[in-house]
Order: structure tokens, then sequence, then C-alpha cells
């Protein structure tokens, strides 16, 4: 038990060995169900005679289509009329393929969790998985002519969730599967590979490759140009050729039935895809039809980048899918004939996610707590949160350490005898320090007076140094200042610092003080490396693939470490060769001590704990509950540690003391924005503390005597933007800076409101508390804090193949401060089903990653998700995709700036605007980060930039009532969400409602309509004025005079607080000499950090 003072304690519940293997009959009644997961699910109806990107194929008995709509698998006969469902349910059925003897249909299916293939009767009986592949996605299958084989994509994940791809061969009785064709590149591949089919006597398989340069997938590629190339593979010899490519790639290749021929789709410089036809014994190739719908070789095309044809038995047509309809193509003459086509069916859907956020709470409470320590005897805790050092003692309230208001505090440690505190701190205008204070408290000491930036301080055993690491600033923090970074160590009472190394982060002495120890990477593993106190004899002790970081004991005898988010302990000792480790570690004993996640950690001075926080929660595990030898007894150990001790403590929200009447223009109000189009002309606002306290026309609303009015005649208010879809840098190595200039920036664009689906759980918790708490401007900030990642990256990826992993993961980052979860291309519907039911259960909303997948788009939808975040893949959507959503509350955040396909939008308003030049964006931004992104820019016609195409559906689906929101991903601070509006314009959205997508649907989508997204009576006074009439001439938009936040009222030319408050802004580092450097560490630093948490696109 560690008790803390007097009286307050908490059970540190130690690991317990491995829990004994499920039998087969357990583990099978434990299985998710993907076709009866939890939750309550209605029936909708679809009535369509159109379908959107259905896979086709025709009987060998030429009579008979079948096609794929929705998740489920229909036939229709070979001259159109009512389609007959084969499959019904909530399992997504999709891809469907007839055998060579018309018995037989393959498709794909996620009935067992994950996409695999399965066959069924020609009827629709008997239903049997193929395939059983847990790891990686199956797609795309294509049956041997011999009856025996499937082949079939297989799609490999790497450190990035864009699945390269192989092609295997499954036997249909079963079996792993055979490769045929490797991806080229190895491990680290994202290039696709796919589509195959058998050409008629079995001899060959063709196949489409990605066959643009590098090994790295990227997005804006060049559809006049070549990306894709059709191979042939002779599976006697063993030998690929490539058969077709060159400007406008070559994709899906489909052998006529005599095998002479082979229809394949090109992209068009038109950007339609048209069907080819190439004699194999000329080489020539000729057009057959030219208005395919646009194929997906400029996105991912996981699935396949065009839906599956196929020609009559005959040889004679061709029959296929585009624009909504199946047509039959003569494929001599050219005659087209497009056949009716009707469908109705029931559809089961789940109620969506979607819960309140209290937005404007008197006082909160503070929850993200860092770098946690008890003190020798346990008597208390010290820990940071908003911006500074806390300790507490006992059952009383964390008080501040120090009393300065001038910096920010980060990276407390404590001395081996508790008595000292090292920390860092941070200043934008006079930059960091390291200081040493007492752990009681008091002034302390600076002990590295150069101004510069600094982390990670910790003391040497005796107390009588320090050692600490210096990085680079040039992002959010100065550049000043950031010569020599690495790691350094200087006496404790001041001094000389002495550099050590160049590489390496969270450097400890080791217990005889001799050694500095240090994570690193190697080979890339994360490594624990060693060298002595002059930088030399380095040593690698340890290693791990999923290590993300280490904490060694101060007796040396201990290594804890990281792992999907939970803490781990392992014996420490010499060796000739690093140890290898990692949770399922069998060379050595490794211990899990964290149920709950595990972050920050740090050992007792005597070595026989280990704590480590999540959120609010200090843990602890003691070493002798971990490990069966030291007990001496066989007696079971505990569990790994579920409970801790709550440091959390209230605090009050900030809202200012005011009374300010705007008086004179006109109002666009968004009450009621989901019935009507509500705007006052000569309006008055009037604003009393944080809230709206009247609406309406001038002379019908009595202003107060003692208000400040501010004339706003010939301007128009709106509320506050909302962006869905932020992104951006909350800090940098854990340093929150006092002024966020990508935060200034927002704001003087009138973004009141950001939520941000993916970034680092700790800095972007951290910079919301300071702003809730006033001690920073800013919007307010929500997030999903770091992605439920799909895929092999350390400290990213997480394991759902449970509902009690999904519990785990969904609860760390609720317990952090998020009002909604990221579910970022996990591979299996089990997954993503499991995450709903576990974001069910906490009510806390999930918003996915769109992810270029079509198919799981719908799923996403059907399943109950809050969003489909960025765009869906394809040109546009028909009728049966229309009711589908349309039936349902999921929101849309296209984040038209990046959506795929084409060139993005960001990209069209450097090519039509010069960028650099607009004021308001190069007085809150650094020009280095802006200039080189839009001076030298890609021109190109209309029709090439995707937004439209994608804006044009999503006006589609917001007719039907699907709320479509503004996303701007972070592109361009500010600027991005006005952007977006003007996309949504551009794609059949009025201005009015462009500018609802961004105020009332935004706010409803994220459960704060109660507070924010309209102009009434009792929500917060969140507002923009703007110069002109936006809703007459959109783009008038960015031209923001005032915005008001928790009403606070900001001179936007200045972002100084006028009438409301007195804060001014302080000068940004680049409005400063030397300012506008970004050392190459730091240049480095933001591609990792950007490629990390997904922002550039």
């Amino acid at each position: 038990m560690l008790t803390l003072g007097s009286g307050v304690s908490f059970y540190a519940h130690g690991a317990s060995q491995p829990v004994a293997q499920e039998k087969p009959a357990e583990e099978e009644a434990n299985k998710w169900d993907v076709s009866n997961p939890p939750g309550t699910w209605r029936n909708i109806s679809i009535n369509t005679d159109s379908t959107t990107w259905s896979f086709v194929d025709v009987s060998p008995n030429g009579k008979t289509i079948i096609f794929d709509m929705l998740g489920d698998i229909y036939t229709l006969p070979i001259k159109g009329g009512v389609a007959r469902a084969l499959t019904a349910g909530i399992a997504w059925n999709f891809q469907p393929s007839f055998s060579p003897d018309g018995s037989k249909i393959a498709f794909i299916s996620d009935r067992g969790g994950k996409d695999n293939i399965w066959i069924m009767n020609a009827d629709g009986s008997e239903p049997q998985q193929v395939s059983k592949e847990t790891e990686h996605l199956i797609h795309n299958p294509a049956w041997s002519p011999d009856g025996q084989w499937i082949a079939a994509r297989k799609g490999f994940v790497s450190r990035r969730s864009i699945a390269a791809g192989e092609i295997w061969m499954y036997h249909v009785d079963g079996g792993s599967g055979l490769q045929l064709v490797e991806r080229p590149n190895g491990e680290d591949a994202q290039k696709s590979m796919g589509e195959p089919a058998y050409s008629p006597d079995g001899r060959y398989l063709y196949y489409s490759q990605d066959a643009t340069s590098g090994r790295v997938w990227r997005y804006n590629k060049d559809s006049t140009g070549q990306i894709f190339v059709i191979k042939r593979l002779d599976l006697e010899k063993n030998q690929s050729l490539t058969l077709t490519g060159g400007p406008g790639g070559a994709i899906r290749p489909v052998p006529s039935p005599d095998g002479r021929s082979l229809a394949f789709v090109k992209r068009l410089p038109n950007l339609s895809s048209a069907i080819f036809i190439k004699d194999l014994a000329s080489g020539n190739e000729k057009l057959v039809f030219d208005k395919l719908e646009r194929d997906l070789q400029e996105s991912a095309g996981s699935h396949g980048n065009i839906p599956a044809f196929d020609w009559t038995p005959d040889g004679k047509h061709l029959v296929f899918w585009s624009a909504g309809k199946i047509h039959k193509l003569n494929v001599s003459n050219r005659k087209l004939i497009t056949l009716n086509n009707r469908v109705t069916v029931s559809k089961k859907v789940r109620e969506t996610l979607r819960y309140p956020v209290d937005v404007a709470p008197d006082e909160f409470r503070v929850k993200m707590l860092r770098w946690g320590q008890v003190t020798p005897g346990e008597r208390g805790a010290i820990f940071q949160a908003l911006g500074h050092l806390y300790r507490k003692i006992g059952d009383a309230e964390p008080r501040r350490l120090t009393q300065q208001t001038e910096d920010f505090e980060f990276w407390p440690r404590l001395s081996r005898d508790g008595k000292k505190l090292v920390y860092t701190t941070w200043n934008d205008q006079s930059l960091g320090r390291v200081r040493v204070v007492s752990s009681r408290g008091g002034r302390g000491k600076v002990i590295v007076d150069q101004p510069g930036h600094y982390v990670e301080p910790s003391f040497s055993p005796d107390g009588k140094w320090v050692v600490y690491r210096k990085i680079t600033g040039g992002y959010l923090l100065s550049p000043l200042s950031s010569a020599e970074p690495g790691i350094y160590m200087v006496p404790a009472r001041g001094g000389k610092p002495i550099k050590i190394t160049d590489r390496g982060v969270q450097p400890q002495f080791s217990a005889d003080g001799k050694r500095i120890y240090f994570s690193d990477s190697v080979d890339r593993d994360q490594a624990l490396v060693s060298v002595d106190l002059a930088g030399l004899d380095r040593r690698v002790h340890a290693k791990g693939k999923k290590i993300t970081n280490f904490s060694v004991s101060p007796d040396g005898r201990w290594l804890a470490f990281t792992e999907h988010f939970n803490a781990y302990i392992a014996p420490l000792t010499a060796t000739a060769k690093p140890m290898v480790l990692g949770r399922s570690n069998t060379s050595v004993p490794v211990k899990q001590v964290s149920k709950r996640a595990g972050d920050f950690l740090a050992w007792s001075a005597d070595s026989k704990a280990l704590y480590w926080t999540n959120g609010a929660t200090l843990y602890s595990r003691q070493v002798k509950d971990a490990f069966q030898f030291m007990n001496g007894t066989d007696s079971e150990l505990p569990e790994p540690v579920a409970t801790g001790l709550d440091l959390s403590f209230r605090h009050p929200a900030d809202k200012p003391d005011s009374l300010i009447a705007l008086v004179g223009a006109k109002v666009i109000t968004m009450r009621d924005a989901d019935q009507a189009q509500h705007a006052i002309d000569n309006g008055v606002v009037l604003v009393e503390n944080n809230r709206i306290s009247a609406v309406g026309k001038q002379g019908e609303v009595q202003i107060p005597a003692n208000a400040k009015v501010l004339d706003t005649r010939g301007k128009t208010i709106i509320p506050g933007l909302i962006d869905t879809h932020a992104h951006g840098g909350m800090g940098t190595n854990e340093i929150t800076p006092q002024q966020n200039w990508m935060q200034y920036s927002n704001l003087a664009f009138g973004v009141t409101t950001i939520h941000d689906p993916s970034n680092d759980t700790t800095e972007i918790f951290a910079h919301a508390e300071l702003q809730k708490a006033g001690q920073i401007l800013g919007p307010r900030t929500y997030s999903t804090g770091t992605i439920l990642y799909g895929a092999l990256s350390p400290a990213h990826s997480s394991e759902v193949e449970s509902l009690e992993q999904a519990e785990f993961h969904v609860r760390r980052l609720k317990e952090a401060g998020a009002i909604a979860v990221k579910s970022y291309n996990q591979l299996g519907r089990d997954s993503r089903q499991q995450i709903i039911a576990a974001a069910a259960a906490m009510d806390i909303m999930v918003v996915p990653e769109g992810g270029m997948k079509f198919q799981h788009n719908l799923t996403h939808v059907v399943d109950g998700h809050t969003s489909v975040e960025h765009a869906l893949p394809l040109v546009d959507v028909y009728d049966d995709v229309k009711q589908l959503w349309s039936q349902t509350a999921t929101g849309y955040s296209p984040t038209f700036g990046v959506c795929y396909g084409g060139i993005m939008g960001e990209n069209y308003w450097y090519d039509r605007s010069d960028v650099w030049r607009n004021p308001r964006l190069m007085r809150y931004s650094p020009k280095q980060f802006v200039e080189p992104r839009s001076m030298r820019r890609v021109r190109a016609p209309d029709a090439h930039y995707n937004h439209f195409n994608v804006a044009k559906t999503a006006k589609a689906l917001n007719t039907l009532g699907v709320p479509v929101l503004i996303g701007a991903h972070g592109q361009r601070e500010g600027l991005a969400a006005h952007w977006e509006m003007w996309m949504m314009h551009q794609g059949g959205f009025s201005p009015w409602e462009a500018i609802r997508g961004a105020t009332f649907d935004a706010a409803k989508h994220l459960g704060m309509d109660k507070d924010l997204g309209s102009i009434e009576v009792g929500k917060l006074a969140d507002l923009v004025v703007i110069d002109g009439d936006p809703t007459e001439n959109l783009r008038r938009s960015e031209y923001v005079s005032y915005t008001m936040i928790n009403g606070r009222l900001y001179d936007v030319s200045s972002m100084n607080e006028i009438h409301t408050g007195s804060r001014q802004r302080q000068a940004f580092y680049f409005e400063q000499p030397g300012g506008n450097l970004v050392p190459t560490a730091t240049a480095e630093a933001i591609m990792n950090k950007a490629s990390k948490h997904h922002w550039v696109h």
C-alpha cells in the first residue's frame, strides 16, 4: 500500500503470471460476431435503380449477372430486371465472382471479422470461408480455370496503414495460401498491386501494379503520366513482363474467353476512365468505351482501382458498371445497352454515437498531469499541470511549488534523497533554462543560464550533477539559441555545461554515476544505450521493435519500458550483446505492471517501486509483487495495476467580467438552421460575461448604460467557426508555448473551436486545459489524442482484437481528456465494432479515418460511427448510398483541402491566389512555413482538382440531411477554414449552407449545440465580425475584423483584447531578428511529427 501523507492511499496491485490459455471451445464462444454486434440497431429500407461502385461478373452460361451493392451480393438477369439478394444481414459482402462451372460464387466478406475470401453456392446457400487471414486483408478474388484455386490481392501494412499488395492464391478447400507475386521493397513497401485475373488456359496471371518510383505511396500523383501498369506472370516459368501502361496507366486486366484479347482500363486526359482492348498477338490497343467512372489510380485503390467487369461467354460483349448503372457493350460496333436494375432491400444500421459535451463549466477538472513522482518515504507526489509544478501532500489540494508567473515549468525530476527537484522552464521571449528548487517549494536556482530549449533533466546518484537534453526551436518555439543540440551534464550548483553526445533522448545516470544511459534508434529499434561521461565507449544494452521508452532503476538492476501503452519491468544485467526485449519476450522474465496504460515512468529512490501516470491518475507497482523469486513463495502474484491515486483538482474556467453590445451589423444567427435561414439586419448582440444575453434589432434590444458598445455597421456577425478536423502542433517535446502562432492565426480568421482527430495526447490536452483556464489564448480545443492506429507503428499502433482491448484504448484516451477517439484504418471490422461498443459504454464518440476505402466507409456509416473523416474516394455516389447514409445521423467531414483522387484542394488556392501575400496570414504565420508551399506552385485545370467532385457529392448528401462539416486539416492556419467553405460553395452549397456547415452543423455534430453554433440568448459568446456580407459573397468570409471567444473580444489586426479585458499579444519569434531560422534538426522533427500524426497529405 502506497501512503501519501495523512491517510491518502491506493493499493498498488501487481502483475500476475500469464493466464492459462482458454480452451478452443471457450475461444469460439467469446469470438466477436460481426453479424450480431451489441447496440441499438434498426431496419431501414432501400429502393433504388442505381448502385455505387458495383463489381460485376457474368455466369458461364451467359444468363446471369452478379453484382454487389451496400455490402450484399445480388443476381440480375442478363437482360436486366429485378435483382435478387444472395446475402443479407450486417456482415459486409462484396466483389463476387462466378466459378468456371457457375456452381459457386467467390466473394469477399468480413463475417469472420476481417475481409477474407468466402465461397457459396450460386443460390447463396452454404457459405464457407476460404482464406483465414487475421493480419492482412484479402480483396479481388479471381478463380483459376480449373476451379480449384482463387487468386487475390493480399494487403500488407507496415509502419503506415496504406497496404502494399501481393498476389496470392488459395485452394478452395483451405490452407494458408501460396505467394505468387511478392511486393517490391520488402516489409516497408506501400505500393499497391492487385486485380489478378487468370488466362483461360491457366498458364498466365494478369495483374496491375503501381509503377511509380520509390517505395512510399504518395498523394497528388499525376494521372496524365503513368501510375499503374498491367503485368503478366507466366506461372510455368515464374517470369513477369509488363504488357501495357504509359500515359493514363493501365489497370483491371480482363482476358477474353478465347485468351486472344485483354480488356483493361486507362485514364484519359479528360480524367474519365476508358475501356481498351489489347490484341495480345499484335499488341494493338483500341478504345471501346470512354465514359467510365474515374478510377482510383491516384488514390490508394487497395480494394481495386476500378470495379471488376466481365466478358460474355461468347466474347462479343463486355458487362460493366459505371455512373450508377450496369451496362452491356458490343465490342464490335460499340452499341451500349444500359440494363434496368431494381433493388429493394432492408438494411440494419446502428444508432449513431453522439454525446453532449459540457463546453464551458464554471470550473473544470484538471487531469492532464505529467511527470508524476513520489517523494522518498511516500510523503507526497510531485507533478506538472497547467504549465507549472505542483505538490500534493496527503488529502490536501495540490499546491504550486513555485510562485513565479513569467515562465512555464516542465520536466520535473526528484533527486535521490528527495530534497531537490530539477526542472526546465520556458518563456517565449527569454527562452528556456534549467533550474533546481527544493522539493518543498521556493524560488529555486538557475543552473543552466544560457537561453535555450531544455528537456529531460535528471540528477546524478549523489545529487552533484544534472544531465539534460538540449533541443532546437524554430517551429512553435523560437529558433534562437538552437546550436549544438544533444545531451549535456552540468554541476547541480550551476556552472559550464559539458556536452556528452549528439544523439539520444531521456538521459539518466547509471547507478555508479560513471555512465549516461539514454534511448536511441538502433537498426530501427528503440534501444537503451550508454556512454561514459566523456561521451565515449558506446554500449547497447537492450532494444525492442515496439518499445517506446526505457527507464533504468536507480540501482541499475531493473529496466522498465513501455510497449503498446503499458508499462513492463525486466531484470537488467551486463551482457555481451543487447537484450532483445518485448512483452512476449521469453529470454528473460518480462512482467506487465500496468493495466490502465503507463506513461512518464519514474522509479522510487530505493528502486523498489515503479510509478507512472495516465491522465490524472498516479499508479505504483512494487517490484517484489511482479517477480515470483522476490517473494520466496509460490503464492499467486497480484494482477497488473488497475487503480491509482487521483491527483486531479478543480480550477476556475476563464471568463470575462464585462458587458458589451455589438451594434449595427447584420446578424446571421443560425437559429434553427436546420429549418430556416434567420438573419437580423441592423442587429444588436448583447454579451454579458461569456454568454449572449440579448439578440435582436437595434431599438428592440435595451442596451444597459454601463455596457461598452462596438459599432459594427456595414459588417456581418456570424457564430464562431468550428473546425471539426483540425491539426497542428500544440507543443514541442512536451513544451507548451505561451503564444502558439497557429492558434492565434486560427482566431484571427474567426476559428473559435477546433477538434483535432490526431495529435500528441499529452501535448494537446495540456494545451486545452491551459486555454480553458485562460493562461494561453487559442480556440476552444478538443481532440481524440493519439489515433487508434491499425498499422505497425510503435507508440501509435493500437491492437484491438477483443472488446477488452478496445475498452483499454478508449478508457486511456477518455481519462486524458478525449471527447472522441479516432479509429484509424483498423484492419478488421470486428476491431472497429469493438471500438464502437467500448465507446458507447463510456459515452464517447468515434470519428474514423476514411482511408480511401469506400467499402469500409459504408460500414462506418452502418456501424454507427459519429462521422466519416476525409473524402469518399469516388467521384460520385448514387441512390443506394444516398438512401443509406441519409437514414443515419453519421456526419461527413470531407476535408476538401486534402481530398484524394486528384490534386488536393489546398493546392488549388496556391494555384489561384498569392497566399504568401495574404496580410492576415503572414502577420500570424512564419514566412518560412508559408512561402515554400505557396510560391512555386503547380498549375492545372479545375477538373484536375478533386475537391470539385467531392464537394458536389457532399452537397447531394447534405440535401438529403447528411451533415457536411468543415475540416481544414491544419493545411493553412485559419485561412484554410475559409477555403473549406469556399470549396463547399464550388460544389453547389449556397453561402449560407457553407456557413451552416462551419457553425450550426459542426456544433451539433460534436455534441456542443447547447452552447455553440448559433447566436441565441444563453449561448456562449463565440462570434465573428466580418467586413461585408459573406451570405452575398462568400469570399468576404476571410475579412474578419473582430473575433470574440468566450465573451472576450479581440481586434484581429493585432490580436489584442479590447473592451472586455487587457490581454496584449507579445511579439512572435518570427517578428524578431533571426526568427526565420529553421534548424536542420527542427525541420526533421517537424516532418517526423507531421508524418506521425498524418497532418501532411
